[in-house]
Formats: structure tokens, C-alpha cells, sequence
């Protein structure tokens, strides 16, 4: 209504105001998000409205609604961005205007003028008044945090929002002041309200001075004096209220009345015992019964408050004085004391009290305000017990039971109406409470009436103040489950979960402040002050806990902040409270608790400022709202509650009397009498709730709902399968498909509601389950309409089968959420009711693609322009707690999606004029990725720094959104009317305009972290570098890299040189970049890959000059400039890692390290440049260098850091030889002291052990090794590194002083480098465990050539599989089906020989197992020859397998001849006899894995024979087929003979050569096969 008043307004008068009031609608409209609300409630409506005329047109309202919000959305923003900075002063003018309107209505009270308006009574602004008060004091914080931190577009905001609060506070306080009968408190409400609009325009004019200088101290001091003095203000205004004056004096007199325990000496007492006993009993009864009027008297009018608050203080009055007189009766100093401090703490239960009346007559919707109130009135109660133990001394018993019957009337209250949360206990935690409390209540009830007739009447009294507690915690379980039983009935409203729990806050300032108090009370023990200390750091981490999460997901930038800071200043409060915590439990001193008390202000204060910003209503939850079908479902709980606490009250009093006669026979009676309704009370209790639990009831409704939609699902399916389905003629397709598009969608929106509630929200899941059900009636009636209008028979089934589908997948997971239950302890129904949510889902999407085919088809694009403005509306959404990536993860994500984009853009220009039909599949993968796109983008915006560049991302974003609706919009008018020229051109360029949209968000991204970009880009260009000079030392290490000049290395030397002190300089821009701007590590980062590249080339060309005859020292210095790229490379990520990061982050330890390594590498590099042309230390220099790179390398493999591979323990081992010959390379240079033998070593050593290492830490991190395993492994890993670095290391020192004593020390080092490698060999055998094998063993060599065999037949067989028939011309029947023939015959040997080789591969086992062939052979050259043989022969069966595949592809596709076909099949049957003959060498005739191996060997041949008949029958027939055309002149006929002799004669003289050739084949592979095979082929 204001919407579209302020429309209007400003079409009328467009003027600045109305401007800036326009757009602070619209952004109402928006950000309080009542419009998307609307259009989401119109759509959920849609599918449950029967009429379909009002369906269609409520659906088309809907989209119309999404599509304009969407605009209006972006239009809004641009207006904003116009506009926004006169926002502070459109907020001053209104609160001027407010100011000027109050001092009118006090000129109109004055004359007696002042009317109410209608509607207005005195009850109604007072509420309104109260309740406005603290929507006024949120706001106002807001904006002093806005104009903290400088941020004018949400200091506007804020400003906007104080003066419409402002406007609703003046409109109540006129309200108020008209409706009161009493002039004085008239003029007093507008006197007071007119000081809150005066000090509020000041505090306004100050945010707007401080936004102009932030940062300011003087500024931001006078905001918080301005701020203080509008806070003053307001609670004044308040304090105007009918009622409040009342509850005010009733404090003071409190306070007044409290002044007489401050005096040092009582008088003394002038009354006995007894009666000043009797007088303190006579007054706690009264204070206490005058607490419950107080707690009954806020729900009442204004005037019962003042009347009950005034005969509070009356009573507490006498009860102070009897209090006084009872402490005049002590014995002692400290008694007296004693007595005194419970009276303190009255006074203190007694204000709260009335504090909290007064709080709920103000603002009854206030949350948690009920509880508080109930708690107060409870620590009165608790208090006034205290202070009577201790007192009064009546017979043992009796104090317990007065004690017990004043707490059992205080709880009464819980359960009159349970509307709002009376605790954090769920459902099934109120089931627990109440068993367990139960049985508490059994066991004492039984022990008061045993002690009463025993006379221990201590023991009793301990019973019955057990009872009572267990009373207590039944009566708290029942009035929490009874609330929870009435928001989950489905008539109820459900609440909505805002940003914060205003709950959780009031409960934890609450709770924080009388743990404070606590804590500095003198007479706290110390197990009380560690307790309270305790219920601090519990509530303090909530609080932190609840602001990071309410952080993650406004998308309020100033509310963000804040929330952080709040949650720091509680942090910091709460760990210095703990200091002097830890001081004062070491020494209780007055000293210590002082610092205590003082310790204890901040943390108050933080906590109090944290829960007035966080009541602001744009972050707090909607409750729920209990219908009166609900009140009726709360009813037998709540009556069973009663009867059990009136029961019990009777039960005490009974038991009291009996404590002193337990003679009384008909007391006895009385007292059974009452057990006996307690105990069926509560039985009745359990019942109730257990019958009650929320959503069962509703699930299995919805359960029998689905079961019929089912069964018409069925129904429809048979009738359509007999073609008897009637066709639906009310309705077009395209409305019967939109209905279930849309309903389809309502159901996927449910999914994971449901999926949430079954899992730990029990009162939620009635709501959801039911909505759920509603849906699936309309479902059945569109699916089996739309398939009914279905001309294709396959269509209508698939409609029907996945509606079905979809249908049961409902059903399963109701199953699972009525299991499940809401309870979060039935962990073991979680994985169930994720399951069937994840089933449904699957069928929710399968039935929309489904749909949106059909719909894309006919040019329907109204789902797809809906989908896409869905996504448009959640950028607005705040981000989720703890976004899983950063923001490079995320632009990544939107990069790919935004090409993906403007791809479909450019393709859709071009089918609009070759292919039409073709747009709606385009748009609908259009709208797949728009909508990934939108859900990536705003995460990326959430996490993009800084702030603006998240705004512009998240804005481009939207407005991509928009040209995809209007592209896809054209689309579909175009499928419609493909010669329509007009909407041609408009699609052309409407894809022109997202293309370029696309190029927009693009550079919005790439603003975002340019110097991210560019670390991203350098990386890549350096791992280029790298693989590069891997491929040079590969030239150089075959001798091949030569100078293409005659140019010596001194031509290079000082370019190299030059060029790398020029890195150095970049290294150390790269490294300050890191805490420097974004653009400045831009261009460090692009600055260092230009120099590494020019540094690579330069240093290339100088190994070439170095001459291909010294390979090993080109190898030394190409691999000094691959360490320094390697390293330049890992100092780019460790940058990337560390940008915009503190100081103190562990990734800016990590770049320190990287840059130390990077500057070793270069200083490496000279030092090899330098020394390369020296023939007398470049061996030494070379060797220093590999030092260096293998400690590099143990670093990396020290690291916590998982390998993103793994590899076998196999290959691990067989690292391990480089390591050996290394070794031996090394020993031999120490011995010889060449440097070329040095240069070689240290060559050698490198690739060694960086190979070892790698193939090590691999193997360890495999998912099937052990921890302790693992552990061993690179623990050998580690040891074997060092002991070969400590050889090198003697290697170097026998170079600078050979003596041979030195060398002489060689061979230890040397074995201890053998010793480490025997242990990494143990450990590597360890990770296979028990199955352990030798991979040298030729017997494990033949089993794995065996399995290779086989998977290499089984991929060809698929092949074979994949294959069809040439299409052709129809021929002479016969030969129709040869190629099918050739098909199979060829897929059966693929099968028969896949099959074999398995069949070797077992027989090859049963050998080892027998031990015929050791598994470690005894005699290795027997059975090494034998595996040979084995090897050879798969091989070959392999081989033959895929060049049979080849044949028959070729011959099917008519690329190869018959022949060549017959020739494979036959080399098939030939090497699988080898394969035979090799098994049966050393088989067991009779063994089953040999019967099973000819049984194999058998079908092969079968197979090949088979695939030969097949071939040669074809090449027979068509050899007869082939008619010869003979020419009849005579000459032409001479000349045909002769053509024919010719070819005849050439193909007998290539016969003869193909069967030279095919001798000489098989007598060069008779030398390589074994003897067996050479004697069996004999």
C-alpha cells in the first residue's frame, strides 16, 4: 500500500523527497523481500487452485510479477545509485517534519483539541509505542555503525530506516496522548517524544559530519554523546506510559525500602522467635502470591499492572521489615550476615521482577519476554525459599514442603498459554525429560511416604525437595512440548527462521548477566564462581557462534562488520573476564574480586549492545502463530500437567501434616489417594505427548493421499497402454503443461524442507509433509492430461512412468521422514531420508526435462524465464556460512559458465535462420547455466574484496540475467513463427547484447583480484618454462644440443647475469605485493614471468654454446636454472596464497620461506655460471648445486601435504635401484676425484633421489596403507635422503682435501645409504601386507602380462561390440547377413580368448600354490624361461585378438578383404595353442584350472573356425557371383587374355614372396621362444 501510495506520490510531485521515499520503498519491496515472498506464495498457491481459469491467470500474475521485480530490482539500484547520497538528508527533513507535527498536537492537547484518530485506543499506541521504541534503538545503532566505518550508501539506509521508525513512534505517542484521560501525562508523552525527534535529527546531522571525516575521534565521540542523550530520551518516552509510572515508583520504593539492610548494626529484635517466625512465614506468602498477581497482570490492561506492581512493593515492604526482625534474632555476626545477603538478593529478584513486567507491558510480542518474566517470578520464589531454610526453625520437613508448594505454584503459570518456546529442548527432549523426571518423582514420592511412617523426617524433607524439583522439570518439559505440538499442527502459521534468534540472545544477556553477578557476589563459594564462569564462556561462544553464521549470510555489508565486531569485543571481554576469573579462584581477596566486578562491565555492555542491534527487524525470525486447532492439540497435555502439579500440591500439604502425626490413618488414605492421581496424571502426560508427536499424524495422511494418487497413475497408465484414455477437452496442452511444470517445481522445492524437518525439526515436518501432499492430486490430474493430449504412445508412457516415479519416490521418503521423526538423535534414519531425498530429486528432474523438451519444442519459454529470474532474485540472498572456496574458486566457476553463455548466444544467432526448431534446446541449456551462474556469482560477490567490486559483480550478473529472459523470450516467439523477419532481428540482437553482457561480468571478475589473475597466469607461463627445459635436458643428455653459431659461453655469461639479478629484483616486488594492492602484484607477478622467460632462453643458449661433446655440463646448468623456475613457481603460489592476508597468517610464513629458497636457487645459478667454464670446479660447483636441490626436495617430502596421486609399493621399490647405482656413481667420484665423474654423479643423484622421494611419499599415502606404515615409510624415506646427502657431502669434502683416510670412509657412508634403501624395500613390502610379491619375479611378471592380455581382449571385444553393418544396396539374399555374421564370429573369439587368458592367468596360480613354479623361483633361469614362455604366448594371443578386431571392423566397413579376415582368425587359433602348450609345460593334467584352460583353448578354436567357414563361404559365393564381362571385338578380347596372364603371373610372384617373408618371420621368433615350445612346434 505505501508501494504504490509513494508511486503516485511522486508521479504527482517529483521532487527530491518523494524520490528518495520511492526508492526506499522499492528497496523495502525488495531487501525486506515481500515481493519475492508474494510471488513464491502465489506460485506454491497455483497448483492447489481447482478453477483453471484463475490458475492460468494467477500463474501468469506471478510471472509477471518475478519478471517486473527483477526489473524494477535493477532500476531501483541505478536510482539508488542517483539518489543515495541525499538519502541522510530526505531522513532529516522527515524527522524535522515529525518534530513540527509533535509540537502541533501539544499546541491541539493544550486547547483540548487533541482527538484519536480512528482505530486508535490507548492499549493499541501503547503497544505500538513500546514495541516502535526498540525497532528505534536498532536502527540507531545501525547507523552509528554505518557512519563508523564510512559507508554511505547503508548510512543512508539506516537513516532511511531510523526516521520511518521515528514516523511510527510520533504517530503512537500522539495516539497515546490523545486517548489519555489525564492531561499531565498527555503533554508529558509529546514533551518527551518531541525530545527523541530533536535529539535524533542531531544524531542524524552527526552521521552525516562523521561520514564526511571517518576516522575521526572527536566526530565518533560526539555520535556516541548524541546517541546516549536519544537513548535517554526514548526510555523516557516509554516511562510516559499508562501503567509504567506505576511499576517506576513500585522500584523505587523497592530501592527505598532496600536502603534499611545497608545499615551496620540491626536493632535489636523486640519479638520472640516464634512470632517474628510467624511473621516472616505470614509475609513470604504474601510477596509470593503477590509476584504471580504481577506475572498475571501484564496480560491484562495497563491498569491491573499499576495496581499489582504497587501491592508488590507494599508486600515486599513487610516482608523486609519481618526479613529485619528475623535478622535481629541471630545468634551470631555471621548469621546476621547471612540473613541480610538472602534479603539482598530478594530486593535484587524482586526489581527484575517488576523490570520484566514492565518490559512485557511495553512490547507483549517481544521474544523470550514470557520467559523472562516466568524466570524472574521463579528467583523471587527461589530466593524467598532461601532466606526461609535458613531462618526459621520448624519441625524437620516442614520448611521443605512450604518450599516445594511455593514452587509448584510459581511453574503453574508455564501452562496457561504455551504460545511462544518455554526452552531450547526439542520434542524428543521433552519425551526424555519428562521419563526421566518421572521416574525421579516415583522414586521420592515412595520416599516421602515411607519416611513419613518411619518418622526420618531429614530424609523426607530431602524427598520432597527432590519431588519438587522433578515437578519442576515435568511441568517446563510438558509446557515446551505442548507449545511444540501446537506450531506443528498444520492449520498453524509456521515461523520463519530470520538471520538471528532474538530468543537465543535474550537468553544468553539474561544468563550472562546472573552468572555476573555471580561471580561477584562476596558470599559466591568457589564452586560457584567456576560454575558461573562456565555459563559465561557456554553463552559467549553461542553468541560468537550465532554472529559468524548471521556474518555469512546478510548480505548487508554494515551489518557484516558488525556482526564481527560484536562477536571480537565479546571474545576479547569474555578472555580477560577469564584472567581475573583464574586470579580470583587462586586467592579470594577483595582485590582480585574486585577486578572481577570490573572486568564484568565490558562483557555486559557488549552483550547488551549486541542483542539491541541484533532485535532489529530486518534480522530477527517471524514466531509462529498457534491456531485454534492447535490450542485443542495442546489441551490433553496441558490438562494432564495440571492435574499433576494440583495433585502433587495436595499430595505435599497431605505429607506435611502427616510429617507430624503419622498416626492419622484417614490423612494415609488422602495421601494414597493423591499418589494415585499423580501417578495416572502422568501416565496420562506420557500418553498425550507420545500420541501428539508433530507430524506423524499428518505423514501418514499424506502416506495414504500419495498411495491413491498412485493407484490413478495406474489406472491412467492401462488405459492408455489399451488406447482407451479420454482425452481432456476443457484445457489446452500448453496450460496442462505448465500446471505440472509448475507443480513439478513446488514438489522439488519441498525436497530438502522435508528432508531438514525429518531430520531435526519435528515441528516443522506436519507443515511440510502436508504441503507436500497438496501437491501431488493436482500432479496426477495435468500428467495424465498432458499424456492424454499425447499423440506419441512412447511419450504418454514416459509422462505417466516418471509422474509414477516421482509419485513413489514421495511415498519412500515420507516412509523415511515419519521414521525419522524430527529426531536428531535417530542418527540411524539420517542416511535413509537423505537417500530417498537424493531419489527424489533425480525424479523431479528427470520429469522437468521431460517437460521443458515439450515445451522448448513448441516455443513454451515461460519455465525457463521464470528459472532464470529465480536466479536473479537469490543474488540478493545473503552467502551461506563458510563459503567453501575463495574467491579465485569462484570466478573460476563463473568464467566457465558466462562463455558458456555467450556461446549459446552465438549459436542461437545462427540457427534463428538455418535451424528455428532448434532455439528451445539452446534456451534451455541457456538456462542451466545461467542459473549455475547466478549461484557461483554470488558467491563469488560474497567473497570478492573489496566490497564494491562484490556489488558490481553481483549487479552485471543480474543484468546478464535480464538479456537471457528477453533472448529466450524471442527464441520461443521465433519457434513459434520461424519467418518472422522482425523477431529475427530482434534475437540477433538480444544475443548481442548478452554477449556483451558476458564481456561485462567478465571484467568485473577480473577487477576483483587482477593480481590474483595475474599470479594465475605467471604460474602457468613458469610450468611452461619447466616442461620446456625438461625437454632441453633431454636433447642435452642425448647429445644433441648444439650451438647453431660457433659461440662460446662467454658470449652469454653477462646477459645471464644481468638477467638474473633482474629476477632477484622482481622476486622481491612479488614478495611485497603479496600486502600491497592487487594491481601491484599484478604487475610483480607479470613482471617476474617476462624475466624467468628471457633468463630460461639466455641460459639455453649458453649450455648450447658449451658444445654437445659435455653434456653432463649442460645438464648442470640447465638443471640450475630449472630450480630456479621451480622455485619462482611455488614463490607465485605461496604470493597468490598470501595476498590481502595479515601479517601474522601461516601463509606469510610460507612465502617467506618460498622467497629464502628463491634467492638460494639464483645465488645458485651464478655461482654455476661462473664456474661452468672452469674445468677444476665445475664438478665441485655441480655437486653443491645437487646438495642443495635434494634438502629442497626433503622439505616438500617432509610436508604435511598429500601427493595428488598415488602409485604401487611396487614402484616405490623399484625407485629404490637409482639410489643403488647412484651410490655406486658417487663412491667411484669420491674414489677418482674427476670432475666428470662428479658431474656426472651429481646429475644422476638428482633424478634419483627426487624419483625416489616422489614414488615414496606416492606409495605411502595409497587409501590402503596403514598409519603406522605410512609413518615407516617415509621415516626410511627421510633416513635414506640423509644418508646420501651426508655421502655427497664427503664426496665434496674428499674434492677440496683428497686424502685416503677420506676415502677410505666412503664405504661406511655407502652402507648406510644400502642399510636405509633395505629398510624403505621392508616398509614397501609392508603396505602390500601378506600379499606381497616381487615385481622382479618372472612368475608375477607372467600373471600381470596374463591380466593385461585379458583386459586388452576384453576393450577389443567392446570394440567388436560398438560395431555395425555397412548400410548397402539390397543384394541376392544369401548374402544379406554376412557381416552380421562376421560380427558375431569375431565378438564370440574376442569373448573365448578374454576368457582363456583368465584361464591361464588361474592355472599360472595353481602353479605357485603347488610350488611347481616358486612364487620366489629356487631355480629362477628354469622357471624364468618357463614365465617367458607363458608371457610370449598372451602377448601373441593379444596381439592376434586386436588384429582380428581390426580385420573385422575393416571388412564390415569394406576396407579390407575376406582373406585378411581368414589369416587373423587362424593367427588367433595358432597362438592360443602356443598359450596351451606354455601352460601345460609344468601343469597338472587333471587340476580344474587346467580342464578349465582346454576348455577355453577349445571355444577359441571353435570360434575361429566358425569366423573362417563364414569368410571363406563369402568369399566362395562371391567369387561365383563375379560374372566375368568378355569382350567381343577381337583385339580387345587378345588384349583382355593378356591382362589376365599378366596379373596371374604377378600374383603368383608375390605369393611366392609372402611366404618367404612369413618363413623368415617365424624362424626370427623361434630363436626367442623357449625350449618347450620349441620342442612341441618339432
Amino acid at each position: 500500500k505505501k508501494f504504490i501510495a509513494g508511486g503516485f506520490c511522486h508521479a504527482k510531485n517529483p521532487v527530491l523527497f518523494e524520490e528518495n521515499e520511492l526508492i526506499k520503498l522499492c528497496s523495502g519491496f525488495f531487501f525486506g523481500q515481500p515481493g519475492s515472498k508474494m510471488v513464491a506464495s502465489a506460485k506454491a498457491a497455483v497448483p492447489t487452485v481447482t478453477d483453471q481459469a484463475a490458475a492460468m491467470q494467477l500463474s501468469q500474475c506471478a510471472k509477471n510479477l518475478a519478471t517486473s521485480l527483477a526489473e524494477l530490482r535493477t532500476a531501483s539500484q541505478k536510482a539508488h545509485e542517483a539518489c543515495g547520497p541525499m538519502e541522510i538528508d530526505s531522513a532529516l527533513n522527515t524527522v524535522q517534519t515529525l518534530k513540527n507535527e509533535l509540537q502541533d498536537a501539544k499546541m491541539a492537547a493544550v486547547d483540548g483539541q487533541l482527538k484519536p484518530l480512528p482505530g486508535e485506543t490507548l492499549e493499541k499506541c501503547a503497544q505500538d509505542l513500546g514495541s516502535t521504541s526498540k525497532a528505534v534503538g536498532s536502527s540507531m545503532a545501525q547507523l552509528l555503525t554505518c557512519a563508523a566505518q564510512g559507508n554511505e550508501h547503508y548510512t543512508g539506509v539506516a537513516a532511511r530506516e531510523t526516521a520511518q521508525a521515528l514516523k511510527t513512534l510520533a504517530q503512537a505517542a500522539r495516539g497515546v496522548a490523545a486517548s489519555t484521560t489525564d492531561p499531565v501525562a498527555a503533554h508529558a508523552m509529546l514533551d518527551s517524544a518531541r525530545d527523541v525527534m530533536e535529539g535524533s535529527a542531531m544524531l542524524i546531522q552527526e552521521a552525516k559530519q562523521a561520514l564526511a571525516a571517518p576516522g575521526d575521534a572527536d566526530s565518533q565521540q560526539r555520535l556516541a554523546q548524541v546517541a546516549k542523550a536519544v537513548s535517554h530520551s526514548l526510555n523516557n518516552c516509554v516511562n510516559c506510559l499508562p501503567g509504567q509510572k506505576d511499576v517506576d515508583v513500585a522500584l523505587k520504593s523497592i530501592g527505598e525500602s532496600s536502603k534499611k539492610l545497608l545499615v551496620d548494626l540491626l536493632p535489636p529484635s523486640s519479638k520472640s522467635f516464634q512470632e517474628a517466625q510467624s511473621e516472616l512465614n505470614q509475609a513470604a506468602a504474601d510477596l509470593n502470591q503477590s509476584a504471580g498477581e504481577v506475572v498475571h497482570a501484564t496480560r491484562g490492561q495497563s491498569g491491573e499492572l499499576a495496581a499489582a506492581s504497587g501491592k508488590f512493593s507494599d508486600d515486599f515492604d513487610e516482608f523486609l521489615d519481618a526479613g529485619i526482625e528475623m535478622a535481629g534474632q541471630a545468634q551470631t555476626k555471621e548469621d546476621q550476615i547471612q540473613v541480610i545477603g538472602n534479603l539482598k538478593s530478594i530486593s535484587m529478584a524482586s526489581s527484575k521482577l517488576l523490570l520484566a513486567a514492565k518490559s512485557l507491558s511495553v512490547d507483549p510480542g517481544a521474544p523470550n519476554a514470557k520467559n523472562l518474566l516466568a524466570a524472574a517470578a521463579r528467583a523471587v520464589t527461589e530466593s524467598i525459599n532461601q532466606l526461609i531454610t535458613l531462618c526459621t526453625q520448624q519441625a524437620p520437613g516442614q520448611k521443605e514442603c512450604d518450599n516445594a508448594l511455593r514452587e509448584l505454584e510459581t511453574v503453574k503459570g508455564m501452562l496457561d498459554n504455551p504460545n511462544e518456546p518455554v526452552s531450547d529442548l526439542s520434542y524428543f527432549d521433552c519425551i526424555e525429560g519428562v521419563m526421566e523426571n518421572s521416574k525421579v518423582l516415583g522414586e521420592s514420592m515412595a520416599g516421602i511416604s515411607q519416611n513419613a511412617k518411619t518418622g526420618d523426617l531429614l530424609v523426607f524433607g530431602e524427598c520432597v525437595g527432590v519431588a519438587s524439583k522433578a515437578l519442576c522439570g515435568l511441568t517446563e518439559a510438558a509446557a515446551q512440548a505442548a507449545y511444540l505440538v501446537g506450531i506443528s499442527d498444520p492449520n498453524s502459521q509456521a515461523g520463519q527462521q530470520g538471520l538471528v534468534d532474538p530468543i537465543q540472545f535474550a537468553r544468553a544477556n539474561q544468563a550472562i548477566q546472573m552468572a555476573c553477578q555471580n561471580l561477584v557476589d562476596p558470599a559466591s563459594s568457589p564452586s560457584q564462581v567456576l560454575s558461573a564462569a562456565t555459563i559465561v564462556a557456554k553463552h559467549t561462544s553461542a553468541l560468537c557462534n550465532a554472529c559468524r553464521i548471521a556474518s555469512s549470510k546478510t548480505a548487508n555489508p554494515v551489518a557484516k562488520r558488525h556482526f564481527v565486531q560484536s562477536a571480537k569485543e565479546v571474545a576479547n571481554s569474555t578472555a580477560n573476564l577469564v584472567k581475573t576469573i583464574k586470579a580470583l579462584d587462586g586467592d579470594f581477596s577483595e582485590e582480585n574480586r574486585n577486578k572481577c566486578r570490573i572486568a564484568t562491565a565490558p562483557l555486559i555492555e557488549a552483550v547488551e549492545n549486541l542483542t539491541a542491534f541484533a532485535s532489529n527487524p530486518e534480522f530477527v525470525s517471524i514466531p509462529a502463530q498457534i491456531s485454534t486447532e492447535g490450542s485443542r492439540a495442546q489441551e490433553p497435555i496441558l490438562i494432564s500437567a495440571k492435574t499433576m502439579l494440583e495433585s502433587s500440591s495436595l499430595l505435599i500439604k497431605t505429607a506435611r501434616s502427616l510429617a507430624i502425626n503419622p498416626k492419622d490413618p484417614p490423612t494415609w488414605s488422602v495421601l494414597a489417594g493423591h499418589s494415585h492421581t499423580v501417578s495416572d496424571s502422568i501416565k496420562s502426560l506420557i500418553t498425550s505427548i507420545r500420541d501428539k508427536a508433530p507430524g506423524q499424524r499428518e505423514c501418514d495422511y499424506s502416506i495414504d493421499g500419495i498411495n491413491r494418487c498412485i493407484r490413478d497413475i495406474e489406472q491412467a497408465s492401462l488405459a492408455a497402454v489399451s488406447q482407451s484414455l479420454a482425452t481432456r477437452d476443457d484445457i489446452s496442452v500448453e496450460a496442462l503443461q505448465e500446471q505440472l511444470t509448475s507443480v513439478v517445481q513446488e514438489i522439488g522445492h519441498l525436497i530438502d524442507p522435508i528432508a531438514t524437518a525429518a531430520r531435526g525439526e519435528a515441528a516443522q515436518l506436519g507443515h511440510k509433509v502436508t504441503q507436500l501432499a497438496s501437491y501431488f492430486e493436482p500432479l496426477v490430474l495435468a500428467a495424465v492430461g498432458v499424456a492424454s493430449k499425447t499423440l506419441d504412445h512412447q511419450q504418454q508412457m514416459t509422462v505417466l512412468d516418471q509422474s509414477k516415479t516421482l509419485a513413489e519416490s514421495a511415498l519412500q521418503m515420507l516412509y523415511a521422514a515419519k521414521e525419522g521423526g524430527g529426531n536428531p538423535k535417530a542418527s540411524h534414519t539420517h542416511d535413509a531420508i537423505t537417500e530417498a531425498a537424493q531419489l527424489m530429486k533425480e525424479a523431479v528432474d528427470d520429469i522437468m526435462v521431460t517437460l521443458n523438451e515439450a515445451a522448448s519444442e513448441v516455443g513454451m519459454v515461460g519455465g525457463m524465464v521464470d528459472s532464470i529470474a529465480e536466479a536473479m532474485s537469490k543474488l540478493d540472498e545473503g552467502t551461506p556460512a563458510d563459503p567453501k572456496g575463495t574467491f579465485v574458486d569462484y570466478q573460476t566457476t563463473v568464467v566457465k559458465y558466462s562463455k558458456a553463455i555467450a556461446v549459446t548466444a552465438q549459436e542461437m544467432m545462427t540457427k534463428s535462420v538455418t535451424n528455428p526448431e532448434e532455439l528451445g534446446g539452446l534456451a534451455s541449456q541457456m538456462t542451466n547455466d545461467y542459473g549455475h551462474l547466478a549461484l557461483q556469482g554470488r558467491m563469488a560477490a560474497a567473497t570478492a574484496e573489496p566490497e564494491e567490486i562484490g556489488f558490481q559483480i553481483k549487479t552485471r550478473v543480474q543484468e546478464l540475467g535480464h538479456g537471457c529472459i528477453f533472448l529466450v523470450q524471442k527464441a520461443g516467439a521465433l519457434q513459434i513463427c520461424p519467418t518472422d523477419s522482425y523477431t529475427k532481428r530482434e534475437l540477433i540482437e538480444c544475443a548481442r547484447a548478452v554477449t556483451e553482457k558476458v564481456s561485462l561480468v567478465l571484467s568485473a571478475l577480473q577487477a576483483g583480484n587482477k593480481g590474483t589473475q595475474a599470479c594465475i597466469t605467471a604460474a602457468s607461463a613458469v610450468s611452461g618454462i619447466i616442461a620446456d627445459l625438461d625437454t632441453t635436458i633431454m636433447f642435452a643428455t642425448a647429445g644433441t644440443l648444439n650451438a647453431e653459431n660457433n659461440e662460446s659461453f662467454a658470449d652469454h655469461r653477462e646477459n645471464i647475469l644481468k638477467t638474473a639479478k633482474a629476477l632477484v629484483e622482481d622476486t622481491k616486488l612479488l614478495v611485497s605485493g603479496a600486502a600491497s594492492s592487487q594491481d601491484k602484484l599484478a604487475q610483480a607477478a607479470q613482471s617476474s614471468a617476462n624475466t624467468i622467460t628471457q633468463l630460461a632462453e639466455v641460459v639455453k643458449l649458453g649450455a648450447a654454446s658449451l658444445g654437445s661433446d659435455d653434456p653432463e655440463t649442460q645438464v648442470v646448468l640447465i638443471n640450475a636454472i630449472k630450480d630456479v623456475a621451480k622455485a619462482l613457481s611455488d614463490l607465485i603460489g605461496a604470493t597468490k596464497g598470501a595476498a590481502s592476508k595479515p601479517a601474522d597468517d601461516p601463509s606469510m610464513y610460507q612465502l617467506k620461506g618460498a622467497a629464502k629458497v628463491m634467492v638460494t636457487n639464483v645465488t645458485s645459478l651464478l655461482k654455476t655460471v661462473k664456474a661452468v667454464e672452469d674445468e677444476a670446479t665445475r664438478g665441485t660447483r655441480a655437486l653443491e648445486a645437487t646438495i642443495e636441490y635434494i634438502k629442497q626436495e626433503l622439505t616438500v617430502f617432509q610436508s604435511n601435504e598429500v601427493p595428488e596421486k598415488t602409485s604401487s609399493p611396487e614402484e616405490s621399490i623399484r625407485m629404490t635401484k637409482g639410489i643403488t647405482m647412484a651410490t655406486a656413481k658417487a663412491v667411484a667420484a669420491g674414489n677418482s676425484c674427476r670432475q666428470e665423474d662428479v658431474i656426472a654423479t651429481a646429475n644422476l643423484s638428482r633424478k634419483a633421489v627426487a624419483d625416489m622421494l616422489t614414488a615414496c611419499k606416492q606409495a605411502s599415502y595409497h587409501q590402503e596403507v596403514s598409519e603406522e606404515v605410512r609413518e615407516r615409510a617415509l621415516r626410511f624415506g627421510t633416513e635414506c635422503t640423509l644418508g646420501y646427502l651426508e655421502l655427497l657431502e664427503h664426496v665434496l669434502l674428499i674434492l677440496q682435501k683428497p686424502t685416503p683416510e677420506l676415502k677410505h670412509q666412503l664405504s661406511a657412508f655407502s652402507k648406510r645409504v644400502a642399510g636405509a634403501v633395505t629398510e624403505l624395500i621392508q616398509s614397501a613390502e609392508a603396505m602390500k601386507g601378506t600379499e606381497w610379491v616381487d615385481p622382479e619375479d618372472p612368475t608375477v611378471i607372467a600373471e600381470t602380462e596374463l591380466l593385461g592380455a585379458a583386459a586388452s581382449i576384453e576393450a577389443a571385444a567392446k570394440k567388436l561390440e560398438q560395431l555395425k553393418p555397412r548400410a548397402k544396396p539390397k543384394q541376392a539374399d544369401e548374402t544379406l547377413d554376412f557381416e552380421e555374421q562376421i560380427l558375431e564370429a569375431a565378438k564370440s573369439i574376442a569373448a573365448a580368448t578374454s576368457a582363456l587368458v583368465k584361464s591361464a592367468s588361474a592355472a599360472q596360480r595353481e602353479l605357485v600354490a603347488q610350488g611347481k613354479v616358486g612364487a620366489i623361483p629356487a631355480n629362477a633361469a628354469d622357471d624364468g624361461q618357463w614365465s617367458q614362455g607363458l608371457i610370449s604366448a598372451a602377448r601373441m594371443v593379444a596381439a592376434a585378438t586386436s588384429n582380428l578386431c581390426e580385420a573385422a571392423n575393416a571388412s564390415v566397413q569394406g576396407h579390407a578383404s575376406e582373406e585378411k579376415l581368414i589369416s587373423s582368425a587362424k593367427q588367433v587359433a595358432a597362438s592360443t595353442a602356443q598359450l596351451l602348450v606354455a601352460c601345460k609345460v609344468k601343469a597338472d593334467h587333471d587340476s580344474e584350472a587346467m580342464r578349465r584352460l582346454q576348455a577355453a583353448g577349445n571355444a577359441v578354436k571353435r570360434a575361429s573356425d566358425n569366423l573362417v567357414r563364414a569368410a571363406q563361404k563369402a568369399a566362395f559365393g562371391k567369387a561365383e557371383d563375379d560374372d566375368v564381362v568378355v569382350k567381343t571385338k577381337f583385339v580387345g578380347g587378345i588384349a583382355q587374355i593378356i591382362a589376365a596372364q599378366e596379373e596371374m603371373l604377378k600374383k603368383e610372384r608375390e605369393l611366392e614372396e609372402a611366404r618367404k617373408k612369413l618363413a623368415q618371420i617365424r624362424q626370427q621368433q623361434y630363436k626367442f621362444l623357449p625350449t618347450e615350445l620349441r620342442e612341441d612346434e618339432g
